[in-house]
Formats: structure tokens, C-alpha cells, sequence
């Protein structure tokens, strides 16, 4: 890197030193230096986030036959407060002649939660990206997210917030039930 490129101060470097003056520290003192650079790094790795491959499909001889994958943990940042909310997701669906690789469920979950976010759009946009991958007009998500913005200002008390995508058979009682239970039995599912 030449001096002049050096020299350029990172913008969201020089908003991380604004807002610690604002708040009344001094972003020169020991403890805070290196804060603004950590910021800077901190919201570049979060909204530039990465997921890898998200599309790897095997062929099956078992389609009609429920797929549920609970416990893929995600944080977020909401959208309105800027501040940090986790979600517990659940997913299921029903093959087609393809199923999806095990780890492709994490990775789109995270690949969505890597933005400014609402859990309701959250649930969604995982829903419509597991349909399009698979083919499968048989989708279900499920979130349950705790939210910073609620336990951390305003009412300050912390609560689960739970959002629910059910599409093509996920809308018969029948299999909105298994998948339920799949996800309440799970013991990721019973604890978020």
C-alpha cells in the first residue's frame, strides 16, 4: 500500500471515533485506540459475509419424505436499532428428486442474516431460497429470535419472538404438526 492510500482514513473508522466523542469518551485514550479499526473490521467481516457454495443437490429415491434440519443458530443486526438479535431456525421441506446438502441449510441461513434484517423477512428469505433451490413448492421455516433492541432499551425485558413460513403441504395440519414436532423435540428446538 503507497503513503497516500495509507493516509486515507477509513470512513467507518472515522465513525467509530465520532460516535465515542459523542458518547463523551476520547477515542485516543488507552483501551479505545484501536476501537475504530476493530469497528471498521467488525462491520466489513459481518456485511460482506461469505456463505461458500449454497446450491449442492443429491439425487434421491426417497421424495415425498419430510427433511427437517433444527438448531442452525444466526445472528443479526435489526434493521431498525442497529442492534444485535440471535435466532434458533428450523427448516423443513419435501424432496423432490433432489435433496439439498446437509450444511447448504446453515449456509443460508447465515447468508440471510448477514444484513440489516427483520426476523419476519429472516424467516422468508430462507423459505423462498430453499424453494427455489429444491423445487419444492413444500417449504416450512421456523425463527425464534431474541432481540437486543427489546432487552437492551425501550421495555427492557427480554422475550422470544417466533416467525413461521409454511407453504405448498406445510399448509395441511398434518405435516405443519410433524414438522413441530420434529422441531420441538429437537433439543435445540426445546431450549430456543
Amino acid at each position: 500500500m503507497g503513503n497516500s492510500e495509507a493516509m486515507v482514513p477509513d470512513p467507518l473508522e472515522k465513525i467509530a471515533r465520532a460516535l465515542l466523542v459523542e458518547i463523551g469518551e476520547d477515542p485516543d485514550r488507552e483501551g479505545l485506540q484501536g476501537t475504530p479499526a476493530r469497528y471498521a473490521r467488525w462491520w466489513r467481516e459481518f456485511t460482506e459475509y461469505d456463505p461458500g457454495s449454497i446450491e449442492t443437490l443429491f439425487e434421491t429415491s426417497s421424495s415425498g419424505e419430510m427433511v427437517a434440519v433444527s438448531g442452525i443458530r444466526v445472528w443479526s443486526l435489526c434493521e431498525h436499532h442497529l442492534l444485535p438479535f440471535s435466532c434458533r431456525v428450523s427448516i423443513g421441506y419435501v424432496p423432490q428428486d433432489h435433496v439439498l446438502g446437509l450444511s447448504k441449510f446453515a449456509r443460508i441461513a447465515h447468508q440471510h442474516a448477514h444484513r440489516l434484517q427483520l426476523q419476519e423477512r429472516l424467516t422468508s428469505d430462507i423459505a423462498d431460497t430453499i424453494e427455489k433451490l429444491t423445487a419444492s413448492p413444500d417449504v416450512a421455516v421456523i425463527c425464534k429470535g431474541e432481540h437486543l433492541c427489546m432487552a437492551m432499551r425501550g421495555i427492557r425485558t427480554p422475550a422470544t419472538m417466533t416467525t413461521a413460513v409454511w407453504r405448498g403441504a406445510f399448509d395441511e395440519p398434518a405435516a405443519r404438526g410433524e414438522f413441530i414436532a420434529l422441531h420441538s423435540n429437537s433439543p435445540h428446538g426445546q431450549n430456543s
